[in-house]
Order: structure tokens, then C-alpha cells, then sequence
């Protein structure tokens, strides 16, 4: 700071100039005891000269011709102290009328003043000192006084000045005003109110203006002259004909005129002067010519200078206001920014260069609802048709972020941020910002479905505008928005054709999605890529067909299209050699299968198939593909097994002999192939012993067992078992294998499952077929009545005992059951007991088949297992089952038995 103040050195030597300025600030103080206004500013400030006196006087006792830096520190105080003398004597010797006018003006000269005279003694201290330890100390104690100096006007200065700067803001104010004015400024000044008194004092006040030594600038001086003007509409200080004269020659507008060679005056008032009959003019008194008159240019061209300035200094002194935590005074405010803005093109770069965006930005974090309209209708203002605009905005910290959050607001304010980001979206630097804030596009997507008819045209438009870039497509689309996507897929280049299909094949579509791109044609561009010479982009359009082709609608659609052809040749194409393309087309046959299945593919008998050939192709293909690939095409048969083609499709299939295909497929690992396997097996085969046979050997894990459950297999096995006719050969064989089948439907480790076997009907069944079914049905029956025996013991319920004096008295009804003590059913505990079974399991141990009699025995030893033995054996007696049982023994001495036993 020093620095900016350092002058170059004097050629004086360093004491004469240390005299001189002690002279002149005693000079100075003399002066500030006559000063006419400011009496308490000049006070403060000459009691500062007075102290800064007895530093120097102590200065000059030191040897200080040898310093520099001394030396330009007492050139600036000399310097600073004669500015302040002169301001002195002008405020006590000019027209009291002008300076109280001035008052601010005086108080900025002693600031400045102050601060420089403070500057100027740093720098007398940074010297070197040392020698005086008292000028050290008194000249830090002096500058930390003035650094805590204060000037102020009064309360009287500032009102009057607030009157003249709002009857000049008006530009309407009468002449009772401009008196009122003239008075208080003669209370304020100590002058007569006397109308001669105050006419000699403005008189006064006139002829010094020319010579204003206190004005800094042109827009200094244009204030004064609107004072002035304001103040000379008052009839106590100027006559009625006085008052026309200057109002005619001294009123600025933008219709000033020249009168031939006479001096410049305002268009109507001269009209109204020649109305009156007066054709002089009233100041040259030259004849007027009415043909001579002609615009003033260069004036123009001033007022509007004079006019700018003014706007500058508006925009400029709205800031703080704006700013405030007065939201009435920041409504206002904004209101008339608003204002400024709509009036001139010009006036927005004056707004921008005063740095508002970052408040008008901040303002978006707002409380209140309308000061954030306000300064989004404002920020929409600045940035129409301006690019470097649109980019200031997006460039401040959060702003995009703040105005995509105002969408969601209330609807007046949502409409105007919608209207920003439209105008913000013109400009190719900021699309791509308004894209990647998190949430917006989803946000815009809502309100063009809105039935505000303008804003959701403001936001088709900007999602166009935002189509620009790839990346926002794709968050369209998630937000089920399409046409620019559908757009680049049908037209675009061929990357944005392979991204747009992508995104097709991996988005979460809803069925009401899938079906509005089947509207707009969506198949037709992926059908056609399908033709492409590019592998990959085969498989991104066959994935989104496979995509689009799960709603029956849809499948249907590209069957009557004819896109199972065009699917076929992916798959019989020897040149290409992608396992992904080939699983992927068959899935989307598959879904074109389904399809077929639908009541309205009843009505058009549509079919994926032309000819045998395309049945036996598409099937041979089983043997060569992988686990995926075999799942679509089982699946696919199924589906067209049981479509309005179903018969025919079936007799092709059994003809090329797919039933051995199937069974061997029964045989692999792939649990899913092997269960959708075997589901096609039911439908082509005519030997239901057969299928029933395959049932019971496969593999008894939960996952098998659960999709036999799924695929109905627990139905179709009751309807085996219950078959009328069970004396036919055929017949036996299918409940032998059906008897089989069931057994892994009732484990014990699978409670819910034996439930559900119960509650179809069974368990009557299997104890008809203990006596009618031949060994081996017994054989199997048995082993699904142990499995259903051993859960009993945890599934009986306790029986409840009667209480009180009747449960003394009386014998108890509820007995429970023999074996289990509690009570028991056959729906709920599947107790062989109660569901007649004991006996005929009896009579099964004395069977011929050594299989039927060994689980006939397992089941009848579950009812003595444990605690059960005595109440078990007591039940076995009562059913005459311990001789059959030592029969057993003597008759087969099995190993087996005997351990069992």
C-alpha cells in the first residue's frame, strides 16, 4: 500500500518542507473555525492537524535531511494539508446554499483527506525511528485514531437530499414541492426566509455552479444541474416569466431543438412560446423562423450519455437492495431490474458487467416462490439471443442444478424455469450440462405429458434441443420417451443405429411401452438390421426384437410381418458362427411361439411354421446347440403345441421321432432343459405309462420336483391312479408308474408338499390301491403312506383335557389317537390310523412280491418307532399284523427284515 502512495522526491531539503507543512496546517486549522457547514466533521479533522502538529514539531528536532523515504512521506503530508486548507476556505467562504447541496461530497473529501494524511505518517513510521521512540508511538496512536475516524452528514442533510434525489427520480413534482425544498434548505443553512433573502442567496447558489471545483465528473455535474433544476421551480425564488424562460431553455429532453442559429431548446416548448405569440427568442431576443428549426444532434446525443449514466448508476445501486434479507424490498428491486432489462439490449451487458448473475443465481436457493420467479424470468431475459449469456449463467456454481429443481415447484414458477432451460438449451455448451443434472429429462418427459398445452411444448421442445447428445436418447427412453430415439434408429448413423438399438435391447420396458413402439414402428429399422452385414449389430437388433416381442400384441404382429423368415436365415446361415446371435433369435422365436397361443391367433390361425421342413430344421438344431439355445426351443414347441396348429405340429414331431430326442434330454444335467423336456414329452406321447415312467426316474432333487409341480405333473398323476379300468395291461403299467412317480411328492423332509398331495385327494386312492393295485403298485403306495406316516408324530395336535368339576366328574370324550395320543386327521396329521390303512398294509405282508412286503412292513413300523412301541404294538395287535409279521420272518429270513424288527 505504501507504494501507491510514494511520490518521487523533492529537490527541497527535508526540514524546509517539515516547516512548511506545520505552517500550513496551523493555516489550516485557523481555516476550519470559519467553515460555514460540517462543523463536526471539521472538528474531528482539525483536532487530527492539531496532534499530526506536535509529531512534526518533534520530527523536525530529529535529523532527518538524510532519509528518503522521510523525505516523500512529508511531500505527501504538505501535499494532503493544502488540499484540506483549500476545502476550508471554500466551506467558509462559498454560498451556504451550495454547500449544503455538496454536503456528501465535503464528507468524501475529508475521508479521502484522512486516509492519505493516515498513509503518509505509515510512512513516516516505516522510516527509521530510533532515535525517537515518542514520534514512534505518537504517530501509531494518531493513524489507528484516523483509521477509526468518521464523517457523517446530519439527519437534516440527508432528508433534504432524499427529497431532491426522489423529486428528481419523479420528474413530476409541482411547485408547492420545489417551495417546501427551498425552505427547509434555508432552516438547514441558517439563511432568511425573506423571498428577497432567498432569490439573492440562489442567485448566489447560480453563479457558482459554473466554477464547481468539487465536482470529479460529467455525472457530478449533470446531478447539480438536475438540483438546480428542480430547485428553480419554486415561485419564492424565481418570477412566473423567469420560470417559462428556463423551463424553455433549460428543460433537457430528447426533442431539443435549434431555432436557425439561436441556442438549443425542448421541441414543444418552443411550439407553446410561438402559440403564445412571442417570436423572439427569449434569450438572443432574435426573430424566430419556424422553417429553421431542426433537431440538435450532438445534444441528443448527450442526453442519452446523461440518460445511461443514470441506468448505470440505478443498475449498480440495486445490488445491496437486491441482496438484502427485506424480501418486499428485494421483490421491488427485482421488479425494476426487470424493468431495466426489457427497456434496452444495452442495458442487460450493463447488468451482466455489474456481476448479477451470481445473484440473481443465488436467489434460486430462495424461500420465497416469487423471488425465485423473478430472477429465472430475469436470468431468461438476460441469456435470450445472447450465447456468451447463456454461458456466464451455466459457468456459476449450481445454477443449472437450481433451475431444473424449480420444475418441480409451484406451477407459475416451474413454467419459468422451464422457460430458462429452453432459452439456456439454444446454446450447444449448455445442452449437455442441462442434460447430465440427475433427474431433469425425467423431469421434462412428465410435464410434456402435462395438459398444460404450453408447457408441454416448451418441454418437447426442449427435449429436442437435448436429443443433440446420445447419452440424454437414452435417459428418454428410460423414461419411456422415444421419438428421438426411434429417430436415429431409422435414419442416424450407423453407430447411433447400433447405441439405439442397444439401449432398446437392455431398458426395462412396460408392457404399455413395448406395445406405443410397436405403434410407432419400432420392428421396422431393427428388421431391416437384421439384413446387416455387421454380426454385432444383428445381435443388438435381434436382442431389442427379442425385447419387444414378449407382449403377444407384438409377436403376433411381426408374425404377420414376416419376421420369422428373416429370423430363420440368422439361424440357418452357415457363415455366421455366433452362439449369442443364434440363442438370442431363438428366444425371440420363442416369444413368437407364445404368441400364437392367444385367443386372437385362435381367430387368424397363424403359425410360425410354413412346412414340415421348417418343423424338422428347427428341431434338428436341439442337437447341436447349447443348454440356452435347447430351452427356447422346447419351449418354442410347447407354446406351438398348444396353439390352433397344435395337432398337426404334434403328429410332425412324433413322425421324426422326437420323443427319443426328449429322453435323452430327461438324462442331462440341465435341470431346466430336462423339465421343459419332459413337458413336450407329455404333450407328443401316446403311451402315458411311458411318461409316466419317465416322471418316476428323474432325478428326485427339490428344483425337479418343484417344476413338476408347476407343469401340473401331481394332476395328471391322480388322473393315472383313479383310471377306471385298471385290469388292462396298459392300465396297470400306468398306475404301477404312476404309484412311483407320486412317491417323491411325499417325502417327510417336505411337509407342505405332502399337504398339498392330501388335500388333492389321494390318500383314499392309496389305500383302495393297497387292495386292488397289483405288487408292485402296493410296493410303491406303501412307501408314500411310511413317508406320509413318519410326519404324524409332530403334525398331531395335543388333545385337551375338560376342566373344572365336569372334567372331574365325567369321562372324557376327547380320548386323541391310540397311537399318537393327540388328535389326529387325515387332512392334518396324515395319520394311517384314521385313514383306515393299517389293515391293508397288514394284508400286503403276506404278498408274493418280497418288495411290496418290505414296505408294507416300513410303513406299519412307524407306528411303533420310539415312544410309540407300546400303544403301537397294541394298535398292530388289535389288527392281527404280529402274525402275518412273524410269518414273514420264517418264511424269508431277510436280513433286512430282521434288522427292522
Amino acid at each position: 500500500m505504501a507504494n501507491n502512495v510514494l511520490i518521487s522526491a523533492s529537490l527541497s531539503p527535508t526540514s524546509t518542507i517539515l516547516s512548511e507543512t506545520i505552517l500550513a496546517i496551523i493555516e489550516t486549522v485557523n481555516a476550519v473555525e470559519s467553515v460555514l457547514v460540517q462543523r463536526e466533521n471539521f472538528n474531528k479533522f482539525s483536532i487530527y492537524l492539531e496532534r499530526l502538529t506536535v509529531v512534526l514539531r518533534e520530527l523536525s528536532k530529529l535529523d532527518v535531511n538524510n532519509s528518503d523515504s522521510l523525505k516523500n512521506a512529508i511531500e505527501i503530508l504538505n501535499r494532503e494539508v493544502k488540499v484540506a486548507k483549500r476545502l476550508a476556505l471554500n466551506c467558509g467562504n462559498r454560498n451556504k446554499v451550495y454547500l449544503l447541496l455538496n454536503c456528501r461530497r465535503i464528507v468524501k473529501h475529508l475521508k479521502g483527506i484522512t486516509k492519505k494524511i493516515r498513509q503518509a505518517l505509515g510512512l513516516i513510521s516505516l522510516a527509521s525511528l530510533d532515535d525517537s521512540l515518542f514520534v514512534s508511538d505518537e504517530i501509531s496512536k494518531l493513524c489507528t485514531n484516523m483509521l477509526d475516524a468518521k464523517y457523517q452528514i446530519t439527519v437534516v442533510e440527508e432528508e433534504i437530499l432524499e427529497k431532491i434525489e426522489s423529486g428528481i427520480e419523479e420528474q413530476n413534482v409541482d411547485r408547492s414541492y420545489a417551495n417546501n425544498l427551498v425552505m427547509l434548505i434555508a432552516e438547514a443553512v441558517g439563511i432568511s426566509t425573506e423571498e428577497s433573502e432567498l432569490k439573492r442567496e440562489f442567485e448566489v447558489l447560480k453563479s457558482e455552479i459554473d466554477n464547481d471545483e468539487l465536482r470529479e465528473d460529467m455525472a457530478e455535474a449533470v446531478q447539480m444541474e438536475q438540483m438546480i433544476a428542480l430547485l428553480f421551480q419554486s415561485d419564492i425564488i424565481t418570477t412566473s416569466e423567469e420560470i417559462e424562460t428556463k423551463y424553455l431553455s433549460k428543460r433537457y429532453s430528447l426533442g431539443r431543438q435549434s431555432i436557425g442559429t439561436s441556442p438549443t431548446f425542448e421541441r414543444s416548448a418552443i411550439e407553446r412560446w410561438l402559440a403564445d405569440g412571442k417570436n423572439h427568442c427569449p434569450l438572443t431576443m432574435i426573430p424566430l423562423n419556424k422553417s429553421l428549426l431542426r433537431p440538435n444532434k450532438t445534444l441528443r446525443k448527450s442526453i442519452e450519455e446523461w440518460k445511461d449514466r443514470n441506468t448505470m448508476i440505478t443498475i449498480a445501486s440495486m445490488k445491496p437492495k437486491i441482496q438484502s434479507n427485506e424480501e418486499q424490498e428485494v421483490l421491488y428491486s427485482l421488479g425494476k431490474l426487470q424493468d431495466i432489462c426489457i427497456e434496452r439490449a444495452l442495458h442487460k451487458e450493463w447488468i451482466v458487467m455489474e456481476d448479477y448473475l451470481p445473484i440473481l443465481i443465488g436467489l434460486l436457493g430462495a424461500k420465497n416462490s416469487k423471488i425465485r420467479k423473478h430472477a429465472e424470468d430475469i436470468l431468461c431475459i438476460l441469456a435470450k439471443e445472447n450465447d456468451d449469456n447463456k454461458e456466464r449463467i451455466a459457468k456459476v456454481d449450481n445454477a443449472i442444478l437450481f433451475i431444473v429443481r424449480s420444475l418441480i415447484r409451484k406451477v407459475e414458477e416451474s413454467k419459468s424455469a422451464l422457460q430458462l432451460l429452453l432459452e439456456l438449451s439454444r446454446s450447444n455448451v449448455v445442452r449437455n450440462l442441462i442434460g447430465s443434472v440427475q433427474g431433469c429429462i425425467l423431469l421434462l418427459v412428465t410435464i410434456s405429458r402435462s395438459d398444460d398445452t404450453q408447457a408441454a411444448k416448451d418441454a418437447n421442445e426442449l427435449l429436442e434441443n437435448l436429443s443433440f447428445h446420445d447419452q440424454n436418447i437414452i435417459q428418454m427412453a428410460n423414461a419411456n420417451y422415444f421419438g428421438p430415439l426411434l429417430r436415429l434408429l431409422s435414419s442416424g448413423s450407423e453407430s447411433a443405429k447400433m447405441m439405439m438399438a442397444k439401449t432398446l435391447s437392455e431398458i426395462e420396458l412396460t408392457d404399455r411401452s413395448k406395445l406405443s413402439l410397436f405403434k410407432d414402428r419400432a420392428q421396422d429399422p431393427l428388421l431391416q438390421l437384421l439384413s446387416h452385414g455387421d454380426i454385432e449389430m444383428k445381435e443388438v437388433a435381434v436382442k431389442a426384437l427379442q425385447n419387444l416381442s414378449s407382449i403377444q400384441q407384438n409377436g403376433l404382429q411381426m408374425i404377420r410381418e414376416g419376421a420369422v423368415g428373416k429370423l430363420f436365415e440368422l439361424l440357418y446361415c452357415h457363415r455366421l458362427s455366433s452362439t449369442s446371435l443364434r440363442e438370442q433369435a431363438l428366444a425371440t422365436i420363442m416369444h413368437l411361439a407364445i404368441s400364437t397361443t392367444s385367443p386372437e391367433a385362435d381367430q387368424m390361425q397363424v403359425s410360425i411354421f410354413e412346412s414340415e421342413e421348417d418343423i424338422f430344421k428347427l428341431f434338428s438344431l436341439i442337437s447341436l446347440t447349447g443348454p440356452n439355445a435347447q430351452q427356447s426351443i422346447i419351449q418354442t414347441f410347447i407354446a406351438m403345441c398348444q396353439s390352433s396348429s397344435g395337432f398337426e405340429i404334434r403328429t410332425t414331431l412324433r413322425q421324426i421321432s422326437a420323443t427319443r430326442v426328449l429322453v435323452q434330454l430327461c438324462e442331462i444335467d440341465n435341470c431346466t432343459v430336462r423339465a421343459s423336456a419332459l413337458q413336450l414329452f407329455y404333450y407328443l406321447t401316446e403311451d402315458t405309462a411311458s411318461a409316466m415312467g419317465v416322471i418316476s426316474n428323474l432325478p428326485k432333487d427339490s428344483q425337479m420336483t418343484q417344476w413338476l409341480l408347476d407343469a401340473g405333473a401331481l394332476q395328471v398323476i391322480y388322473s393315472c391312479l383313479s383310471s377306471g379300468n385298471a385290469n388292462a395291461l396298459h392300465k396297470k403299467e400306468v398306475i404301477e408308474n404312476a404309484a412311483k412317480a407320486l412317491c417323491r411328492f411325499t417325502i417327510p423332509t417336505n411337509q407342505e408338499l405332502q399337504m398339498k398331495v392330501v388335500e388333492a385327494g389321494f390318500m383314499p386312492l392309496l389305500v383302495e390301491l393297497l387292495v386292488h393295485g397289483t405288487s408292485l403298485t402296493k410296493q410303491n403306495v406303501a412307501i408314500s403312506l411310511e413317508q406320509f406316516s413318519e410326519s404324524s408324530c409332530v403334525l398331531s395336535r395335543p388333545a385337551k383335557k375338560q376342566a373344572g368339576f365336569f372334567g372331574c366328574c365325567l369321562a372324557s370324550t376327547g380320548t386323541g389317537c391310540l397311537v399318537h395320543s393327540g388328535l389326529c386327521t387325515v387332512e392334518s396329521s396324515f395319520c394311517l390310523l384314521e385313514a383306515d390303512a393299517v389293515r391293508p398294509l397288514v394284508k400286503v405282508l403276506e404278498e408274493q412280491h418280497i418288495g411290496a412286503c418290505e414296505a408294507s412292513l416300513d410303513a406299519l413300523l412307524t407306528l411303533i418307532e420310539s415312544d410309540l412301541l407300546q400303544k403301537g404294538t397294541k394298535v398292530l395287535a388289535e389288527a392281527n399284523a404280529i402274525a402275518p409279521i412273524i410269518k414273514l420272518l420264517g418264511s424269508r429270513p431277510r436280513k433286512r427284515c430282521k434288522r427292522k424288527l
